[in-house]
């Protein structure tokens, strides 16, 4: 397939992109407007696109299979970046004729009991609760998409680089946690859902999450 990554020079959508390429996919990596677009490797190719701008997204997804965001705030950016991809994208994609997207998530959202989400838990970070409401946000603009064929896909708690195991738990609106009671998976193993999902379909306009097998 034909699939363009935004947000691909980062710790997430680089190892997305490698899993898609990996796999045989060619792969569209997409810069921000400013920034010089990476040097090609095999499997990829290079453009710059503004996110929140639907014009600038349809002309860097158009011709594609699908499209992933993995799109977050850079340091110093604020979270708000997230709402403006999640429209720049939707109508973007519907400008440039394409109807499948993949998104990189939040867990905060996540419920860890009725009613209760991740980050309304006295335990969660003060640090990390501007990002995770935007994910929230955002989460609320992509159901409400009635057309495209979108899917959110939600991480553990934790995510950091790991190993690829190519093993994962899929759930739905609910945090997954181990024996332990802890939530964690490696970004590889979280790329590998990610590109699961773009492969064959499961959760379309659906949030969904995955953590370690």
């Amino acid at each position: 397939m034909r699939i363009v990554v935004f947000g691909a020079t980062g710790a997430i959508g680089s190892r997305i992109a490698s899993e898609l390429v990996h796999r045989g996919h060619t792969v569209r990596i997409v810069t921000q407007v400013g920034s010089k677009p990476p040097s090609p490797r095999g499997g990829t190719v290079g453009v710059v696109a503004e996110v929140t701008n639907p014009t600038s997204v349809a002309e860097a997804v158009r011709g594609a299979d699908a499209v992933v965001s993995a799109i977050g705030p850079r340091p110093g950016q604020s979270p708000a970046i997230l709402l403006g991809a999640a429209r720049g994208l939707l109508e973007g994609l519907r400008k440039g004729g394409v109807h499948r997207l993949v998104v990189v998530g939040g867990a905060g959202s996540l419920e860890v009991a009725p009613g209760v989400q991740l980050a309304d838990t006295p335990s969660f970070p003060k640090d990390w609760k501007p990002a995770a409401d935007a994910h929230r946000e955002a989460l609320s603009i992509y159901r409400q998409e009635p057309e495209l064929e979108w899917t959110v896909v939600a991480p553990a708690a934790l995510i950091a680089p790991g190993t690829r195991t190519g093993r994962y738990r899929a759930g739905g609106d609910q945090l997954l946690v181990d024996a332990k009671g802890e939530s964690r998976i490696s970004v590889e193993d979280y790329a590998v859902a990610i590109v699961d999902e773009l492969e064959t379909p499961r959760h379309v306009r659906r949030r969904f999450t995955v953590a370690a097998a």
